[in-house]
């Protein structure tokens, strides 16, 4: 991939994400949707207790979903 194609910001986990935890990104953001009135840390928390997400990985998803609603 070049540099100008190159994917980046939160989204460039989304392959090794996918890969780790066995599913689609959708499925994730779904849950982020899911879940109303938590800060952006508070989401990471509960992605790493309730869904055992690493911190960069759960992170990267928060960052990306919270960017979509606005």
């Amino acid at each position: 991939m070049s540099e100008d194609t190159k994917t980046k910001g939160p989204a460039s986990y989304f392959p090794s994400i996918e890969k780790k935890y066995g599913q689609p990104i959708s499925h994730w953001l779904g849950l982020l949707a899911s879940v109303s009135g938590k800060k952006h840390m508070e989401l990471v928390a509960w992605l790493k207790t309730e869904h055992g997400l690493g911190h960069g990985h759960a992170n990267a998803l928060v960052a990306h979903h919270l960017a979509q609603g606005k």
